[in-house]
């Protein structure tokens, strides 16, 4: 690496990533400098270090909740098939099973319409709290519903109406907390700790995968069918209490209550015109865009193992009930034991490159693995599930610091919450159904692969579109670190940026 900190040709592509990313950092340090009003060393926000660990960890608990859900529906989906649609062919319950987790995306849309632009004219911690209290009632409700035996059509009715309050609350929750964790984090560790949110995801997600294999191992098909299925729902009530106690514990962000105390009058008519939808669509539309394309890289991918592969393992391929679930539930710990690490990474090396690895890497092999989940071998599949497993975890580790970083304060939990749920709506939640309806009707077990080589293709162009945000402040904010020392060294090396640029 040459003196001036830039890489040169023989430091290895981490070493020249890592030289570009610091460079980008001290040019933005510089600009800050130069603008109207200037930054000084007051300015620089110093995070609260107590409050920081309790925000991660209210938002990963609600994140944790949400996904434990989804584990348990995408587990549950044969057995929740024949107690809500008794009557309909194999295929014809899982369809309808499918249809009905899809339905709770159509309401996301609207909760992310209707959440996002409160959270930023009200504050983040409120509304995170609101939705954590719809998250667990809707999932609870899900377990005392009575079967299609007991009450009829009012059984599949019931379970619908439970999918929508979920699905409209969770329209506010991923954003509000992806929002809530940038706000808090200091700029050069926000990757790392914004990889705890979906850490929370996956750790949600293979808890609830985990007891309902437990569960059906334990319990039998009959008893599972009967009401062993209700007991993964009756969970959540309590970690919702929890979660909501640590979520009213807290204080809002920095970078929130900055902007109102700061800028009080101005920022209110400013977000006046912001928290317009249509203002969010003609201003951002090119952030927003770039979000629903890393959006849907993420989440087809995320759904397509999650949902769909427990039931493509059984169904299509053949596997038993247990194998089926400790293959998925093998994915969802390869992502546990690299999220971290990756999110860590993208601190030292940029997001850009680890969205980008993971998408060539997608194209590449996932038809290859469909035809590893084929082979009535142990360990072609065993292969199949760690490769998708570390593909997701390439996506799941940047995208809480990235998202965020792509709009302004003042719409940051609107905007966010709409283009993650309009991308969520459209493409993640209706994956399995999409997978499912695909595979039936042309009879091409490998058709899933291709439906993620095309989300692969979306993803790698939204990269190409995206503004490194690696150890920048977020937009609108000032620089946040994590000590009053590290705010002296800031504020030295934006006046050193500074004035090698007017030299």
């Amino acid at each position: 690496m040459s003196e001036s900190g830039v890489a040169d040709g023989r430091t290895s592509p981490i070493q020249w990533a890592h030289a570009h990313v610091v460079e980008r950092h001290l040019r933005s340090l510089g600009a800050l400098i130069r603008r109207k009003p200037p930054l000084t060393e007051e300015s620089i926000t110093v995070v609260d270090q107590p409050m920081l660990k309790r925000a991660i960890a209210a938002a990963a608990l609600g994140n944790t909740m949400e996904w434990f859900d989804f584990g348990v529906y995408g587990y549950l989906a044969a057995t929740l098939g024949k107690v809500f649609y008794p009557d309909a062919s194999s295929s014809a319950q899982l369809l309808a099973t499918f249809a009905t987790f899809a339905a709770a995306f159509i309401v996301r849309p609207l909760g992310g319409f209707f959440f996002g632009p409160l959270g930023d004219r009200v504050g983040r911690q409120k509304v995170l709290a609101v939705t954590m209290i719809m998250m667990a009632a809707g999932t609870f409700a899900v377990g005392l519903i009575p079967s299609y035996a007991s009450i009829g059509i009012w059984a599949p009715i019931l379970l619908l109406a439970a999918r929508m309050v979920q699905g409209f609350s969770t329209g506010g929750e991923y954003g509000g907390a992806t929002t809530f964790i940038a706000e808090y984090s200091p700029d050069r560790r926000r990757g790392f700790l914004g990889s705890w949110l979906d850490f929370g995801t996956f750790i949600g997600y293979s808890l609830g995968s985990f007891l309902v294999t437990v569960l059906n191992a334990w319990l039998g098909d009959d008893t599972m069918t009967s009401w062993g299925w209700r007991i993964p729902f009756f969970i959540a009530g309590p970690m919702g209490l929890i979660g909501l106690y640590l979520r009213l514990r807290l204080e809002d962000t920095p970078a929130f209550r900055k902007q109102l105390d700061e800028h009080d009058a101005q920022v209110k008519r400013a977000e006046s015109a912001s928290r317009e939808i249509g203002a969010i669509f003609v201003r951002f539309w090119r952030p927003l865009l770039v979000c629903i394309g890393l959006v849907i890289l993420y989440n087809v991918t995320n759904y397509m193992i999650t949902a769909y592969l427990p039931t493509y393992f059984t169904d299509v391929v053949g596997r038993s009930q247990l194998s089926s679930d400790l293959l998925v539930l093998l994915s969802m710990l390869v992502v546990v034991a690299l999220i971290v690490m990756l999110g860590r990474l993208t601190d030292y090396i940029g997001r850009r490159p680890v969205f980008a690895f993971g998408a060539v890497l997608q194209i590449i092999v996932a038809v290859p693995c469909f035809v590893l989940f084929g082979m009535d071998t142990l360990w072609a599949p065993i292969v199949a599930c760690v490769v998708f497993g570390a593909i997701l975890a390439c996506f799941a580790a940047p995208t809480a610091s990235t998202l965020p970083a792509l709009f302004p304060t003042t719409v940051r939990y609107g905007a966010l919450s709409i283009g993650f749920n309009i991308a969520v709506s459209a493409f993640g939640g209706t994956t399995p159904l999409v997978a499912s309806a695909l595979v039936s009707a042309t009879g091409n077990h490998l058709v899933p692969g291709f439906y993620l080589i095309a989300s692969g293709l979306v993803g790698l162009v939204a990269v190409v579109f995206l503004r490194e945000s690696a150890r920048q402040p977020l937009t609108g904010s000032p620089p946040q670190v994590d000590s009053p020392a590290e705010a002296a060294r800031t504020y030295a090396a934006a006046r050193k940026s500074a004035a090698a640029v007017s030299a």
